[in-house]
C-alpha cells in the first residue's frame, strides 16, 4: 500500500546528503501491525496513544475480575455488553470533552480516537491457575482482547450506520478495511489448543461482525482500543493488577506523592490456591507463610510479654501492634518515630544512635540477630509463597510476578516472558500498549538490547524498560534488597574547610532603603567559601533566616556545590525588599536581597558581567592598585571570621573594606594579578559599545522589569528591558 495518496501535501527540503552506508533501521510506519495505515509517520511519547498529532484520546478501561465467576467460567456475554456500554459513553465524551487546543478539538471530533482498555488481566491468569509466561496465558489474554476490540469495532460501525463515518474515513477507506481484515485473521489464528473455546469463538464472530458492518457503513472511530497503565484507576477499582501487567510482587510497597508508604497485598492468593484445589487449612498456612499474622500474639521471641520485660509499657505495646499489619519488617515498627524520644532515653539509647538511619530499638532490648528475624517471619511473613509449606512446586509459576518477591525470593518473570504477552495481544488493540518489561537489578546493557531487538521482532508499537532500583525514587517496592542485590553506597563527600585566618571583602549598599552587609570568606586561591548576610535593622526573625540562608549556602560551597549553579538558581528570585540599589556601583537594582547577593558574587567571583547593570572600568580588569573591585578605597582591617560562625565585627569606613588585615597592595580582589578571579578577569578583552554602553547610562528613574527584574532603559516614551526583551508601555 502506499502511503502517497494519504498523505498531506508537506515538502521538506535539506541542505546536504551525506551517504553512511547501510545499517538495519526500523521502520516507524509499521505497515503489517498499524491501526490506521494514513497520514505518513507516527512518532509519539506515550506509549498506547500512537495516533495522528493534535488528537486525544478517551480513556476508559474495565476491571476483568469482575466477569470471573467462582467457578472459572468468564461471563463473555456480560464482557461484551460492557464494552458497548464503555464505548458508547466513550463517544459521546468527544463531543462533550474539553481540549487544551481548538486544533486538537477539531482533529479529535474528526477522526474521534476512542481508548477502551482492561486491567487486571494479571488477576485473572493468577487466579485461573496459568502461569503468566505460559502458552495458555498468552491465549487466554488474545481472546479477551479480540472480544473488546471485536465488539467495540462492531458498534463503531452500528453508529456510522445512523451518525456517519468519522470525517476522515473516506480518504482512508480501503487501508483502514484492510486493517480490520488483518485482526480478523488475527482472531482466528488464535491457537486452539489452549484458548477457551467459548472465548475463541466470541472473537471470531466479534470480528466477523465488525468487519462486515465497517465494509457497509464505515466506522465512527478511527482508533477503538488501547492498553493503558490504569496506575491508579486501578487502586481505585481495587484491582490487584494493572494494565496487561503481571503483578509487581505478591506484597509490594507503594510511594506517596506527600511522603511514606503504604502496604499492597495481593488479595487473589486465596483465590487462586482455591482454584488449584488447595483446602482452607492449607490456604490459610501458605498465606500466612507469605504475609505473616501481623499481630504478636503467638510470635516467637518478640511478643507483648518479652516486651513488657524489657521495659516497653503496655500502651507502647499496644500502639507498635496496631502498626504491624503495615510493615515490611518487624524493625520499621521499632524505629524512631514509632519509639518515642522519651521511651528511648529511658531504655537508655544515646542520642547518636537513635538518629542513625537503620536504627531500630530491638537490639538495645537485648534481642539477638537471629531472634529478630524469627519473629520477622513469623510477624511479617517471607513476602513470598516460595517455602510455604504444602505448597507444591508445580504450582509456584502461578504465582510468578515481574519481580523477585521479599528478600528470600528467587523466582520472576523472564523479561522475554511480558514480550510475549505484549506480542499475543498487540494484533487486537487498535492502538497500542503501554506496559513496563520489568528487568532484575543485575541486568546487563546486552539484555537490554535484546529485549528491545525481540520487542521489534515480534511487531509492537512501543515498549518501555525499567531495571528494578535504577531509581531511588521508584514508587514501587518489594522490600528489603538482599546484599547481592543492594546498589553500592556513594562515596561520601568531604567538607573542604576554610583556613582559619582568611580573605575576602565587605560590600554595604541599600536595597530600597534597607541597608544590608554582604561579607565573603576566600580560600587561599582565592575561591569563594562562606559568605555573610546582616541586616540588622530588619528584625530577629528576618535576621537570623537570612543567618541561616548564608550558613547553608556556606556548607554547599565547603562541600563541592558549584557557585555557577547557586547564581543561576538565585538570581532573579523575587520578594521584600526589593528595588533600587545605592551603593554598589555595577548594580542599580535587584528583585529580592537574595538576588542582590548573587548578583554580586557572580560579578565578583565569576566575571557575569550580564548580571551587572553597568560595567565599570574596574570591572573589566584594573591594575593591582589600593583600589577595591568597585573603585573605592579600601577601609580598615577587619579580624579573622572563624568557620563561619557568625556576624564578622568590625567598623566599615567606605563602602568596601577587606577582612583579615592583608593590604589591598598585596592581593587586589578582583583587579589582582595574585587572585586567581582576577588574572581571569584582567585577559578579558576590554568590552567597547553596544549594550554595555547602553548600560552605563541608565536614567536614574528607569523602572524595572514586570517579568524579569532587570533595569529598564528608555525606549521612545516607553521602558524596555534589555534583559527579556519585555516593554514596560508609556510612561
Amino acid at each position: 500500500l502506499s502511503l502517497e495518496e494519504h498523505r498531506p501535501d508537506i515538502t521538506d527540503t535539506f541542505a546536504s546528503l551525506t551517504p553512511l552506508g547501510e545499517e538495519d533501521v526500523f521502520d516507524l510506519t509499521e505497515p503489517d501491525t498499524h491501526h490506521f495505515v494514513a497520514n505518513g509517520l507516527l512518532v509519539h511519547n506515550c506509549s498506547e496513544f500512537v495516533f495522528l498529532d493534535d488528537t486525544a484520546c478517551n480513556l476508559a478501561s474495565i476491571n476483568l475480575m469482575k466477569f470471573l465467576r467462582e467457578d472459572g467460567w468468564f461471563d463473555v456475554e456480560g464482557y461484551r455488553h460492557a464494552n458497548r456500554i464503555f464505548f458508547l459513553a466513550q463517544e459521546i465524551l468527544v463531543t462533550f470533552a474539553s481540549y487544551p487546543t481548538e486544533k486538537i478539538a477539531r482533529r479529535s471530533y474528526e477522526f474521534r480516537p476512542l481508548g477502551l482498555g482492561y486491567a487486571n488481566l494479571g488477576t485473572v491468569l493468577m487466579v485461573q491457575g496459568l502461569p503468566y509466561d505460559s502458552d495458555a496465558a498468552r491465549a487466554y489474554a488474545a481472546c479477551l482482547t479480540a472480544i473488546m476490540t471485536g465488539e467495540a469495532y462492531a458498534l463503531s460501525a452500528e453508529m456510522a450506520s445512523s451518525k456517519g463515518p468519522f470525517a476522515g474515513f473516506a480518504v482512508n477507506e480501503k487501508a483502514m478495511l484492510d486493517v480490520m481484515r488483518m485482526h480478523r485473521d488475527a482472531a482466528r489464528a488464535i491457537d486452539t489448543t489452549h484458548s477457551p473455546r467459548e472465548l475463541r469463538a466470541a472473537a471470531i464472530e466479534g470480528w466477523d461482525r465488525a468487519v462486515a458492518m465497517g465494509a457497509l457503513y464505515g466506522y465512527r472511530n478511527a482508533q477503538a482500543t488501547v492498553l493503558a497503565p490504569t496506575g491508579t484507576i486501578g487502586l481505585l477499582m481495587d484491582c490487584d493488577t494493572t494494565g496487561v501487567e503481571p503483578d509487581f510482587a505478591l506484597v509490594k510497597f507503594k510511594k506517596l506523592a506527600g511522603g511514606g508508604y503504604f502496604k499492597i497485598v495481593n488479595q487473589s492468593v486465596p483465590t487462586a490456591l482455591q482454584r488449584l484445589g488447595y483446602d482452607d487449612p492449607a490456604i490459610e498456612r501458605i498465606v500466612r507463610h507469605a504475609i505473616g499474622i501481623g499481630s504478636f500474639e503467638g510470635a516467637p521471641h518478640v511478643n507483648r510479654s518479652s516486651l513488657f520485660r524489657k521495659g516497653l509499657t503496655e500502651i507502647e505495646i499496644d500502639h507498635i501492634e496496631r502498626a504491624l499489619p503495615s510493615m515490611l519488617d518487624i524493625r520499621f515498627a521499632f524505629s524512631r518515630g514509632m519509639i518515642s524520644d522519651e521511651t528511648l532515653t529511658r531504655l537508655g539509647v544515646s542520642q547518636a544512635e537513635r538518629e542513625k538511619p537503620t536504627f531500630n530499638v530491638l537490639p538495645y532490648m537485648g534481642f539477638t540477630d537471629i531472634q529478630i528475624e524469627e519473629a520477622n517471619a513469623v510477624i511479617c511473613g517471607s513476602l513470598t509463597v516460595e517455602g510455604a509449606p504444602e505448597l507444591r512446586s508445580e504450582h509456584l509459576p502461578a504465582f510468578d510476578c515481574a519481580n523477585r518477591c521479599g528478600p528470600r525470593g528467587t523466582r520472576f518473570i523472564p523479561p522475554v516472558g511480558h514480550i510475549r504477552m505484549m506480542a499475543a495481544v498487540q494484533p487486537f488493540i487498535s492502538g497500542a500498549i503501554s506496559k513496563t518489561v520489568n528487568l532484575p537489578h543485575e541486568a546487563t546493557v546486552e539484555e537490554v538490547e535484546n529485549i528491545y531487538f525481540e520487542s521489534w521482532k515480534a511487531g509492537l508499537k512501543a515498549v518501555a524498560l525499567y531495571r528494578d532500583g535504577s531509581k531511588l525514587s521508584q514508587p514501587l517496592a518489594t522490600g528489603k534488597k538482599t546484599e547481592t542485590v543492594e546498589a553500592p553506597n556513594p562515596p561520601k563527600l568531604r567538607r573542604r574547610r576554610l583556613p582559619k585566618r582568611r580573605h575576602g571583602f565587605t560590600q554595604e549598599a541599600r536595597i530600597g532603603g534597607h541597608k544590608v552587609f554582604l561579607r565573603t570568606g576566600e580560600y587561599e586561591d582565592g575561591t569563594l567559601g562562606e559568605i555573610f548576610i546582616d541586616m540588622h535593622k530588619e528584625g530577629a526573625a528576618f535576621r537570623s533566616m537570612m543567618n541561616c540562608f548564608a550558613i547553608s549556602l556556606s556548607m554547599g560551597l565547603q562541600y563541592g556545590v558549584p557557585l555557577e549553579d547557586l547564581v543561576d538558581q538565585f538570581v532573579f528570585t523575587r520578594f521584600e525588599p526589593q528595588g533600587r540599589v545605592d551603593g554598589q556601583e555595577n548594580l542599580r537594582a535587584c528583585t529580592s536581597v537574595v538576588d542582590y547577593v548573587f548578583r554580586v558574587l557572580g560579578i565578583e567571583y565569576l566575571s557575569r558581567t550580564d548580571l551587572a547593570h553597568i560595567v565599570t572600568e574596574d570591572l573589566k580588569g584594573a591594575p593591582a592598585t589600593s583600589m577595591h573591585a568597585t573603585g573605592h578605597p579600601v577601609g580598615r582591617e577587619h579580624r579573622a571570621i572563624g568557620e563561619n560562625g557568625g556576624t564578622t565585627p568590625g567598623t566599615q569606613t567606605g563602602e568596601t573594606s577587606r577582612t583579615a588585615g592583608t593590604p589591598a597592595t598585596e592581593t587586589n580582589r578582583i583587579g589582582g594579578t595574585d587572585s586567581a578571579a582576577g588574572r581571569a578577569k584582567s585577559e578579558r578583552a576590554p568590552l567597547e559599545g553596544g549594550a554595555d554602553a547602553l548600560y552605563a547610562k541608565f536614567s536614574g528613574d528607569a523602572p524595572l522589569c514586570g517579568i524579569c527584574g532587570h533595569i529598564t532603559v528608555r525606549n521612545a516614551t516607553c521602558y524596555k528591558c534589555m534583559n527579556c526583551g519585555n516593554s514596560m508601555g508609556c510612561s
